[in-house]
């Protein structure tokens, strides 16, 4: 493959996040027209597509506490509770995808990962490269986890990229949500952080802010975070935290355009 892409498509932005199962299905169904464009274009590109699980899954967590272990059988009802409900979404943004033209295969985290106090110790890529190798866009998702610490958890799809880029060695990492980036103050929103770098983050890190709708993988912090960790092992990689609202935004960035915050190593 020639140009290897990851896209992450936050739960902010295919659903409501604070309506719980409530999908944004008008917003989807732009979102997988614009990709469908970028692949139409540019016959190079390679995409590796991740979303969160937003109003599906979130809610659910927060309230089995799922992302911080699972013991007792009420929390083991939980985390089927926050599986289902992941899937559901997932299901939604595949069938979207498809309609739309793309050659989209759903990936399921739970049934490959093996983890431990929520690091993924053993993941077969192969499956995944297969597809990519055929012109497939494989799609994975926010998901349970079997956890040799924790018992369960739950791994955000920053989380699967940054065990898959290590592997596959994308370009770029496109994360897309609501937010036109990284704002340096959040919530007031006044002053966009154009770029972040490795070198400088322990400077900024006190000005980001989690989100404001329930979201128990982290936030935007924990985003740029485990970023920049990927960019440290792979120094030629970018991300960019963009808006994916309105959906049209993907296709330019699909096709290169910087915008929002680009995350990198310095140039030069």
């Amino acid at each position: 493959m020639s140009k290897l892409l990851f896209l992450k498509l936050g739960g902010s932005l295919i659903t409501d996040k604070d309506q719980a199962n409530t999908p944004d299905l008008a917003r989807i169904d732009a979102i997988a027209s614009a990709i469908k464009k970028a692949l139409d274009q540019d016959p190079s590109l390679s995409l590796l597509i991740g979303h969160g699980s937003g109003s599906f899954g979130h809610h659910a967590a927060k309230k089995y506490g799922t992302r911080d272990g699972v013991s007792t059988q009420e929390n083991w009802h939980g985390f089927a509770e926050v599986a289902i409900r992941a899937r559901q979404l997932n299901q939604i943004v595949m069938e979207r995808l498809v309609y739309a033209g793309i050659a989209a295969i759903s990936i399921s985290p739970f049934s490959g990962i093996q983890a431990a106090n929520r690091r993924i110790t053993s993941w077969d890529t192969s499956v995944i490269l297969e597809c990519l190798n055929h012109q497939l866009v494989p799609v994975i998702y926010g998901d349970v986890i079997c956890d040799a610490v924790l018992g369960g958890t739950i791994l955000s799809t920053e989380e699967l990229f940054s065990f898959l880029a290590l592997h596959l060695h994308p370009e770029k990492i496109l994360i897309a949500g609501l937010e036109e980036g990284v704002w340096k103050d959040f919530p007031h929103n006044t002053q966009l952080i154009d770029e972040i770098h490795p070198t400088d983050f322990d400077d900024i890190q006190t000005d980001l802010k989690g989100s404001g709708s329930p979201d128990v993988t982290g936030g935007m912090f924990s985003k740029v975070q485990s970023m920049i960790s990927i960019i440290k092992h792979l120094p030629t990689l970018e991300v960019q935290i963009f808006s994916g609202h309105p959906a049209a935004n993907l296709l330019p960035v699909l096709m290169g355009e910087h915008k929002g915050t680009l995350i990198r190593n310095p140039k030069g």
